[in-house]
């Protein structure tokens, strides 16, 4: 079974812009509301099997928090779950958003 990987923002900005990847948010509602990636996927427990529906396995995973941390252990959960490409982004949507684009759904 695969591990997750960790990398920074810069480099989940360049898979990013490669195309072909998943973006998965963990944080909480409000938070997610507020600002995330462009076209980034609102993961939870509730929202975990509609996310296995629309997105096949092979397709690489990003996965953002707060700060890095707990994208950690959602990353890990996703290669158990058998997604085979999943990236723990350090530093999470905090580090994103002073470095790149973001938007919100208060738009």
């Amino acid at each position: 079974m695969a591990d997750f990987k960790r990398i920074s923002v810069a480099e989940a900005s360049e898979l990013i812009q490669k195309g072909h990847v998943v973006i998965a948010d963990i944080r909480d509602d409000q938070s997610f509301a507020n600002g995330h990636v462009e076209n980034a996927f609102h993961l939870s427990n509730a929202s975990m099997p509609s996310f296995s529906q629309k997105y096949d396995y092979e397709v690489p995973v990003l996965v953002f928090c707060y700060h890095g941390n707990s994208s950690q252990g959602a990353a890990q959960y996703l290669t158990q779950q058998g997604y085979e490409e999943v990236y723990s982004v350090d530093g999470g949507f905090e580090m994103w958003k002073l470095n790149y684009p973001f938007v919100t759904l208060n738009q």
